[in-house]
């Protein structure tokens, strides 16, 4: 049976440069997906041309930089991450060699060979945020099983942990006595009664 060996982490995309090489559904669609889970994400989207939707969605984020131009490698400097979606294999194929020789991690649309990670499904609750993925087999079962923990989780979830929070700064002890007490205090949320 073949594994999951992804390993999750949560980026402060505000923090990072990204870069976009591709203005159409696809380029939309990734850069809804990152503006959606990150509004303030610092994003460069490069293309020729652009879809009116994607523009209209870059004027509403200042964070957003259109280029109405196509790739070139120098497009590729300061930045930490790729994602080429254009319609062109040629180019997307480009990109991501250009990108490994620089060590920038990168994700070719609907190529599972050419990505260093994937765009899974996010579910976000206040400050609780839930990744998913299906180690890039099946968007589809990612976007149900969202849906799913969307409906369970209940929108309060937020006021418990800034509670929970706030408690754990009044703890007193070392690391080992505050992981332990907020493990007793925690350890309902997974009792199934």
């Amino acid at each position: 049976m073949e594994k999951n060996e992804l390993y999750p982490i949560f980026l402060k995309l505000h923090n990072l440069s990204v870069l976009i090489v591709g203005g159409g559904n696809v380029g939309l669609e990734k850069l809804s997906f990152l503006l959606k889970s990150s509004p303030n994400a610092n994003v460069e989207v490069v293309a020729p041309h652009f879809l009116p939707e994607l523009v209209e969605l870059a004027n509403n984020h200042t964070s957003v930089k259109l280029t109405y131009k196509k790739f070139n490698r120098w497009m590729l400097r300061k930045r930490h991450m790729v994602i080429a979606c254009t319609d062109d294999l040629k180019v997307n194929k480009r990109v991501y060699d250009l990108s490994r020789k620089r060590y920038l991690i990168c994700n070719i649309a609907d190529t599972p060979d050419l990505c260093d990670y994937y765009l899974g499904g996010i579910v976000t609750k206040g400050n609780v945020k839930i990744a998913i993925s299906t180690n890039g087999k099946s968007p589809t079962t990612a976007k149900r099983l969202r849906e799913f923990f969307e409906e369970v989780i209940p929108e309060d979830i937020n006021s418990m942990v800034e509670n929970l929070n706030e408690y754990r700064k009044t703890l007193k002890g070392d690391f080992e006595d505050k992981v332990k007490k907020m493990n007793e205090i925690t350890a309902s949320l997974k009792n199934k009664e």
